[in-house]
């Protein structure tokens, strides 16, 4: 995708480094960071440098093949492997690109395996991006289907930030609607502000201005209002992590638009990348971990001073204490259904074993 008018990706090797866009100060500032070392890159998806199930995986690869450039023995292997692992509990992508790597890495020599990481981690990037670009056409049609029925301007809610900027290019609930923009369709996009880290109002109202998507923000309470009134034609979300049974955890707040679009009568679909299926989960509700980030997120906000300085801001009372679970779990009753790389499907074991039987082996 573009930033005025310059193609980017997320994570890209450029002169010898690999860089990233530090998205903690988007929209405001456009920061382009290089990742040298290990502890850069665990620091770099800690602390949400990076977010988003897929880019968290191809960042993870990534720390892999620079590590292996400095220290290609089994014990840094291994040690990277749990080093990076313990950052987020919660995105699948992040265990599985890591796995993939070892993988890939643990029969070769050590005097092979940083080439070779460097070219797997190039490869799970380009991957990332045709399977978000497959997504976006398969979501296309349902979004043809609707323009069709109504004659008229399709009006999408989505919740978080699935774009491109959580993936490595297109991102996932975000495809359809560019595919559809590209198509011509007339799209207009209710973009959740997502509190409390508002991935909605900072990154994904920042993609839609730069791809010149029509769009409004709005407060997260507002989306079932507008469902009860008719203002809303779809939902799009993204997924950290979804079961074999089709249960999905995505960003705190996406339960309750399910709820909503339940009671609507307005289908919800999830944008569903084949790697953020956990086949090891049945219930997600019950074992899926649920990453609790600091009480700060809650209790302050970020944002533009007049003078242009961004800066935090303290929104709650001094000795207010805060919680805060960063997902939730959507049951796969409430899902129409999940948008996938090979298609469109049920969000149930058969229909998804049916579509990834190699996988689901």
């Amino acid at each position: 995708m573009k930033i005025n008018g310059t193609p980017f990706r997320s994570i890209w090797f450029e002169e010898g480094e690999v860089r990233i866009i530090d998205q903690r100060w988007l929209p405001h500032e456009l920061r382009i960071v290089p990742l040298r070392d290990r502890a850069d890159f665990a620091t770099a998806i800690r602390d949400m440098w990076v977010r988003g199930a897929p880019l968290i995986g191809a960042t993870a690869a990534w720390g892999m093949a620079v590590q292996m450039a400095q220290d290609p023995s089994d014990a840094s292997l291994a040690e990277t492997w749990e080093v990076l692992h313990e950052t987020r509990p919660t995105a699948i992508n992040l265990r599985w690109a890591l796995n993939e790597m070892k993988r890939h890495l643990s029969p070769l020599p050590a005097a092979t395996r940083a080439a070779a990481a460097a070219q797997r981690a190039a490869e799970i990037c380009d991957e990332d991006v045709e399977i978000n670009r497959r997504i976006g056409l398969h979501g296309l049609e349902v979004i043809r289907q609707i323009a069709a029925r109504k004659q008229g301007r399709v009006n999408i809610l989505t919740h978080c930030n699935a774009g491109w900027l959580a993936t490595v290019d297109w991102g996932t609930a975000t495809s359809p609607i560019y595919h559809a923009i590209e198509d011509g369709i007339d799209v207009h996009v209710f973009v959740d502000e997502t509190r409390p880290r508002n991935q909605g109002a900072l990154l994904t109202a920042c993609e839609m201005n730069w791809h010149g998507v029509s769009h409004d923000l709005i407060v997260d309470n507002a989306g079932g209002h507008l469902m009860q009134h008719g203002e809303v034609d779809m939902v799009i979300v993204g997924t950290d992590r979804t079961t074999a049974q089709g249960d999905v955890c995505n960003k705190i707040g996406t339960y309750l638009k399910a709820l909503a679009a339940k009671a609507n009568g307005v289908p919800f679909y999830v944008a569903l990348p084949s790697p953020t299926i956990d086949w090891t989960v049945r219930d997600g509700v019950k074992e899926i971990p649920i990453e609790e980030r600091s009480p700060a997120e809650v209790t302050h906000v970020q944002g533009k001073a007049p003078d242009g300085t961004v800066l935090s801001v303290q929104i709650s009372p001094d000795g207010t204490g805060a919680r805060n679970p960063a997902f939730d779990v959507t049951p796969a009753a409430l899902v129409t259904g999940l948008i996938t790389e090979r298609g469109i499907c049920a969000a149930d074991p058969a229909a998804m074993a049916a579509m990834f039987p190699d996988l689901a082996r």
